[in-house]
């Protein structure tokens, strides 16, 4: 295995536009390399009818999109009929919230954070409408970290559900996603986690790590703009259909899917596979047998440059006593992804993207739908929030240098 990323060859699987910025705005939607959108535009110009009829076309427009499921199914290691397909993060749990009323019932509760990014909060906090309780896992404001004995403590008989995420969207920190699932599966309640803002960055085994349900965004993920909902397969056929009428609670994962998948984001999901095999064929001397233990392999990689990229950025932020950092300050590949908030004294952070942008520097500022968390950890103003740089693999020293020398400026 090669040691290090070959970045002249990974930027070259992207349309060469994307490098006439740096862009440091990773967290809020990736790149997306040229094998999805050939996948994509390949599936209009060729199958772009109604999918699963016997006809040429139509028979290939639904080979085309079961691969898609099917190849990211693998990716995370479920089955594919545990992968829901859906428009967004934010939808996929809120159907998944209203399928599962049912079975959480008015005397259960709902643990949810204020560390996590909206899409994995309101939707829950919307079933106290109809009489469930609801708890907040607060994070500790000093550590800017969710402490399991503070769960320990809300944890009781009526818990049905914690939903907590696997990385924060804001201050980039990992989660011991297995720990925190073996205390919740101990309490006799389900897990639900969120990890947008993980899947770029590190492998995703949702078996391992046991967890009920498992959410992420695929145009975070080098892909176009659709989601993914994995659940176990059991939980999926207890929850109530949110599907038309005549969709059989048997009938996972549609049933879970208002409305059926987009079509060609679907098919063009192939293409992030795509994606990972040319990493793989070019940098593996002896690539394993299998996609999953290939991909795997790649995210090693991926994993020590942007420890590189982060220990980089960080050493820069740490010399800067107006600049307070939000989250770990450290740059370990297990601790954190390379997502990086803070806020400057004295500076409203709505004035810094706009003064990086004359040298093409991309970043911005808000509370990045993690309003409870910035207002948690005393940013004074959640609409101006922090200044977030996020940065993704394909990312160069020399980019994060032209970020640095950039702030340096104008802080």
């Amino acid at each position: 295995m090669a040691e290090a990323l070959d970045l002249d060859f990974v930027r070259g699987l992207f349309p060469a536009r994307c490098w006439e910025w740096a862009f440091f705005e990773n967290a809020g939607g990736s790149y997306v390399p040229e094998s999805v959108i050939r996948r994509v535009t390949d599936y209009m110009r060729q199958t772009q009818v109604q999918p699963g009829a016997g006809f040429a076309a139509s028979a290939e427009a639904a080979e085309r999109m079961a691969l898609g499921q099917r190849l990211m199914a693998e990716l995370v290691g479920a089955d594919t009929d545990e992968v829901i397909i859906g428009p967004s993060t934010t939808m996929n749990v809120y159907v998944l919230a209203n399928a599962l009323m049912p079975l959480i019932g008015r005397e259960g509760e709902v643990i949810v954070t204020n560390l996590d990014h909206e899409a994995n909060i309101g939707a829950w906090r919307r079933l106290a409408e109809r009489g469930v309780t609801v708890r907040e896992w607060r994070v500790d404001p000093e550590t800017a970290a969710l402490r399991t004995d503070d769960l320990d403590r809300l944890l009781n008989e009526n818990t049905r559900l914690v939903c907590f995420s696997h990385c924060s969207n804001i201050l980039g920190g990992i989660n011991d996603v297995a720990g925190i699932v073996r205390r919740v599966h101990n309490a006799g309640a389900l897990a639900c986690v969120d990890g947008v803002a993980y899947a770029a960055h590190r492998p995703i085994d949702v078996k391992a790590l046991d967890v009920d349900f498992y959410a992420l965004s695929f145009y975070k993920l080098f892909g176009p703009h659709v989601a993914m909902m994995y659940g176990k397969r059991r939980h999926l056929l207890a929850a109530r259909a949110q599907n038309h009428f005549f969709i059989g609670d048997d009938d996972i994962p549609l049933k879970l899917n208002p409305g059926g998948p987009n079509h060609e984001f679907t098919a063009g999901l192939a293409g992030i596979a795509d994606y990972f095999e040319a990493l793989a064929a070019h940098h593996l001397s002896r690539p394993p047998n299998g996609f999953r233990e290939r991909t795997h392999a790649v995210y090693r990689l991926i994993a020590r440059h942007e420890q590189s990229l982060a220990m980089r950025f960080l050493d820069f932020l740490a010399s800067k006593p107006r600049v307070r950092l939000l989250g770990p300050s450290t740059a370990a590949a297990d601790a954190r992804a390379p997502t990086f908030s803070f806020t400057i004294e004295g500076r409203r952070s709505a004035e810094i993207p706009s003064l990086l942008e004359p040298a093409k520097i991309a970043v911005r500022n808000g509370h990045f739908y993690a309003k409870r968390l910035v207002e948690a950890l005393g940013v004074a103003d959640a609409g101006d929030g922090v200044v977030r740089a996020s940065m993704a693999h394909y990312n160069t020293v020399d980019e994060v240098d032209r970020l640095i020398e950039g702030l340096d400026r104008v802080l």
